[in-house]
C-alpha cells in the first residue's frame, strides 16, 4: 500500500468538483443514511420507493439540490441483494465512498486530470451498473477513482487508456435501469490500492473487513473540502 501524504498532496492539486462548479456548495445536504438514524424506524429505506421517497423529502425540505454522504457509514439497504448479503458470510454494510445524489443524466466531471483505467457494467442487483475508474498521478504517486452507478454512455463514449482533463465531462449519473437499480446518485471512492481489479473494487464492507478497506479508500470529500 502507498504511504505518501494524499491529505496534503489533494489539497495541492486543487481538485475539481465531480458534479462542476454550476451547483453552489449551499446547495449540497449531508444526508445520514446509517442504520443510526432515527427517521428509519418509519421509514421503508430498504425499498427502492422508500430510499428515493426519503431523499427526496428531506432535498425538497431543506431546498438543496444535491444530498451526499456515506463515508464509513453502516447501512441496512444492502442486505436485500445477495451480493451484499448471501447468507453464508457476514453481511456487508460499511460504506467505503462518498455518495452524491442528484437527478439521473446530471454530468460526473473529473476531478483531477488521469486516465481511463478499466470500465464495466456490473449489473447485479444494487451492484454498481456502469462503472468507470480513473487513474490519476500526483508528484509522482499513483492512485485511483472509482465512479458508480453512471449512465450506460459512459461504456460507448470511453476508452480504456484515454486521457481525461480535470474538469471535463466525462460521464453522467445514471438512471435505474443501468445504475445495478438504485435510486439516482454517483458513488465516488478514492482507490490507493486498487490490488489487482478491473472495472470494479468493493464499495461496502464487512464490518471486520472496514479497517483495512478504509486504509485503502480515503475519505473522497479530502478532494471536495467543501464536503467534510
Amino acid at each position: 500500500m502507498q504511504t505518501f501524504d494524499f491529505i496534503d498532496t489533494f489539497q495541492q492539486a486543487a481538485p475539481f468538483p465531480v458534479l462542476g462548479t454550476s451547483i453552489p456548495t449551499e446547495a449540497y445536504l449531508r444526508l445520514e443514511l446509517s442504520v443510526d438514524n432515527p427517521d428509519f424506524a418509519h421509514t421503508d429505506v430498504p425499498t427502492y420507493e422508500g430510499l428515493e421517497t426519503y431523499i427526496r423529502h428531506l432535498l425538497q425540505a431543506s431546498g438543496a439540490q444535491v444530498g451526499y454522504g456515506g463515508y464509513n457509514e453502516h447501512r441496512i439497504f444492502y442486505h436485500q441483494s445477495p451480493l451484499f448479503n448471501d447468507g453464508t458470510t457476514p453481511p456487508r454494510c460499511i460504506h467505503l465512498g462518498v455518495d452524491l445524489w442528484l437527478e439521473a443524466g446530471a454530468p460526473v466531471y473529473a476531478p483531477l486530470d488521469g486516465q481511463v483505467h478499466s470500465l464495466a457494467f456490473n449489473n447485479q442487483p444494487l451492484d454498481y451498473g456502469t462503472t468507470v475508474i480513473l487513474e490519476h498521478e500526483l508528484q509522482g504517486n499513483r492512485f485511483w477513482t472509482l465512479y458508480g452507478h453512471l449512465a450506460l454512455s459512459a461504456l460507448e463514449n470511453l476508452q480504456v487508456g484515454q486521457r481525461i482533463k480535470k474538469e471535463y465531462p466525462f460521464a453522467e449519473i445514471g438512471a435505474r435501469h443501468e445504475n445495478g437499480g438504485w435510486v439516482p446518485h454517483v458513488h465516488w471512492q478514492i482507490i490507493l490500492d486498487l490490488q489487482g481489479h478491473s472495472g470494479d473494487f468493493p464499495g461496502v464492507a464487512t464490518l471486520a473487513e472496514a479497517p483495512s478497506y478504509l486504509q485503502i479508500c480515503p475519505d473522497p470529500a479530502l478532494l471536495a473540502p467543501f464536503l467534510l
